[in-house]
């Protein structure tokens, strides 16, 4: 049947993905596979048996035309769940092997697909069916005279695009549709007639620089002679330019307009320092889709668009690009991956009786077979982060150390958590992790203990580590998610844990829920993540007495460390993190009666910082920790204490980061800092 199939078509239009395909076949191996974003395809075969990975099923059936074919290699449907996938590998934890995971995921696959729309099962030995018609028609011819608009959506997109930099400042534009309708192709469309027109500089930013392929392929394709390399396109004097979301925001360049791709992937925190630094912007969000995080990032992006620029703009494409409305294979897709599973309806959640909810552990085998419960909980993994994509789903199913626990009143989910077990592990490999020579698969928070902290105890101990937590957004604020931290520990000391943890990009609210639970932080990560711009951090709460004296000396060298990596790595980390962070007074220190005097003769006026500095870095360290010792400190004195003092900012760099007249002006707002720590 493919032999046929591939006679037929241009070598352009076919690409065969996985194992070795017919002579002179395009072929991408399975690691290769994301090439396929922004082609065009008449056939697509996808060899499952070199691995099923979700994740590149999403993205490449978006590549076919309508009325093209994907074709599916698979094991035997009903032997698939047995199949030993090598995508098991990605999700195995030491001491689990490959093919002792369960085939849950590929049993779900088995048993939808026969079922779906469009779908015709072909069996090794019978007779192959005649070829069945096309059901669906093909999208429509472009729109424009010189073709370069293939719907009306979005020529009114680019349109939008182009009034943004010509209309009132700071009113930004979001673009947002399912995938395939055109929304990438829309910025490079509107990136290229920009050039055109003699604009100099367009910058582009996205969670990685393959999001935007298909951006600058059209910017090329109608700029001739537009000469392209690395993440830079260059015509005639004009620049477009890719950077990631942290390059961008810490070098800040200018530009005249910046266009924000898959933005569903970026972290709220990191769109808003975008929107406060570039007056020209338009931002395009995937609502389903393996591109970011549906409806859940558009309900809080716009409510910080809301808050932040009241003017923006919204624009919506609902028309297909390559295929027609209603085509089976987009919902199969959107089916097989939950790529469009929903949180519950605001009218089932208002009629919940808080009080009445229950935290239990979900059964695996019983979530893969109730198709409601495993949408529901998957669309609330979808809506709470912005990284949740197809893979996950299997991992979520088929994951050999990892649990599903939710708080519930009946069908109803109101939040969840995925904890995964770690440790528990033969110590000897600890000397060789601390020293960076080997890695366990897995095992995320006693390695980490091991490598950064010196900790080889911990390899042997057992961890709980909590994945994700998700609460629904219309019961989030009213305890939901310590309710189900205090379930997972009761089942964990139940069970002989020794600790609970977890590791998240730093943002204060996370820190605040974590540490308001008893969780401790442990280790700051050295550098910012390129898509989150965060630093991630490890926070734990030990269980049994073996963990309590690990954790005295894990928190001990953490305060030992941090003190330095503020002064270091960590010099233009938040100041609210700072503080945040640093949270334990050293009981040990006591100033002398010559170094009251120094800080005293700062905070009157009469001594420089330099001559001061050791007394007041004393002082705020004798501070920290006691309560309420910053409450009649105003928010911005604090920060002026925390990065000069702890973080050994330059006076010019406080001064630039709050906006303050300069170096005199800074030094009064110490200053006055000092005089309240006194």
């Amino acid at each position: 049947m493919a032999g046929s199939c591939l006679e037929t078509l241009p070598a352009r239009q076919v690409l065969w993905v996985g194992s070795a395909s017919p002579h002179g076949v395009p072929q991408l191996s399975l690691a290769e596979g994301q090439q396929v974003l922004g082609r065009e395809l008449e056939l697509l075969v996808l060899d499952a048996h070199e691995g099923f990975d979700p994740d590149l099923f999403g993205a490449a059936s978006g590549a076919l035309v309508g009325g093209g074919l994907l074709l599916l290699l698979s094991p035997p449907l009903e032997r698939w769940s047995d199949f030993p996938d090598p995508q098991n590998a990605r999700i195995t934890v030491a001491p689990h092997a490959p093919a002792s995971l369960s085939g849950r995921f590929l049993a779900r696959l088995a048993c939808l697909l026969p079922a779906a729309a469009g779908v015709t099962v072909v069996r090794q030995g019978e007779a192959i069916p005649a070829t069945p018609p096309r059901v669906m028609e093909r999208p429509r011819e472009p729109v424009s005279e010189d073709g370069r608009f293939r719907s009306e959506d979005q020529r009114l997109a680019v349109a939008a695009i182009l009034k943004t930099l010509s209309g009132h400042r700071r009113r930004p534009l979001v673009l947002t549709a399912d995938r395939g309708r055109g929304k990438s192709a829309a910025f490079g469309l509107a990136a290229a007639e920009l050039l055109l027109a003699g604009k100099s500089r367009i910058l582009v930013t996205a969670p990685r620089r393959a999001a935007v392929a298909t951006l600058f392929a059209q910017a090329r394709a109608h700029l001739p002679g537009a000469t392209q390399s690395a993440g830079r396109l260059e015509w005639e004097g004009g620049v477009l330019e890719f950077l990631p979301p942290d390059a961008l925001l810490c070098a800040g360049p200018p530009a005249d307009l910046l266009l924000v791709d898959e933005a569903a992937g970026i972290p709220l925190a990191l769109l808003e320092r975008m929107l406060q630094r570039y007056a020209r912007i338009a931002f395009a969000s995937t609502v389903h889709g393996y591109e970011g995080t549906g409806r859940g990032f558009v309900l809080k992006f716009h409510a910080l668009l809301d808050r932040e620029t009241p003017g923006w703009q919204l624009q919506e494409l609902k028309t297909p690009i390559r295929w027609a409305m209603g085509d089976p294979l987009e919902a199969t897709v959107n089916r097989l991956l939950l790529l469009d599973a929903e949180i519950a309806s605001a009218a089932a959640v208002a009629a919940i009786d808080v009080g009445q909810c229950r935290c239990e552990r979900l059964d695996r085998d019983t979530l893969a077979a109730d198709e409601s419960t495993l949408r529901q909980l998957f669309g609330l993994l979808v809506f709470s982060h912005y990284r949740t994509r197809p893979f996950d789903l299997r991992h979520l199913l088929d994951g050999p150390n990892l649990e599903v626990h939710v708080l519930r009143q009946g069908s109803v989910i109101l939040a969840t958590a995925l904890l995964a077990r770690e440790g528990g592990i033969d110590p000897a490999p600890a000397p060789a992790i601390f020293k960076g020579e080997r890695r366990l698969q897995g095992h995320l928070l006693p390695q980490s203990l091991v490598a950064n902290l010196g900790l080889e105890e911990a390899l042997s101990q057992r961890f709980g580590r909590v994945m994700r937590i998700a609460v629904h957004p219309l019961r989030q604020g009213q305890g939901l998610g310590s309710r189900l931290l205090v379930h997972l520990e009761a089942r964990a000391r139940q069970a002989g844990l020794d600790w609970l943890g977890s590791s998240f990009g730093l943002a204060p609210e996370l820190l605040d829920f974590w540490q308001g639970n008893g969780y401790q932080p442990v280790r700051i990560g050295m550098r910012r993540e390129a898509s989150s711009g965060a630093h991630s951090a490890l926070l734990l709460r030990p269980l049994s007495e073996a963990a309590a004296a690990s954790m005295a000396l894990a928190r001990q060298r953490f305060q030992e460390q941090l003190a330095w990596q503020l002064a270091d790595s960590h010099r233009h980390l938040d100041s609210a993190l700072v503080r945040r962070l640093w949270c334990q007074a050293d009981s040990s220190l006591r100033l002398s009666a010559a170094e009251w005097r120094e800080a005293q003769a700062f905070a009157h006026g009469h001594r420089g910082y330099e001559d001061s500095a050791l007394a007041i870095g004393r002082l705020l360290r004798m501070r920290l920790g006691e309560a309420g010792w910053s409450s009649s400190m105003e928010e911005s004195r604090l920060e002026v204490l925390v990065r000069r003092v702890l973080q050994h900012q330059t006076w010019a760099e406080i001064a630039h980061a709050l906006s303050l007249p300069g170096r005199a002006a800074t030094q009064a707002a110490l200053r006055e800092a000092v005089a309240v720590l006194l």
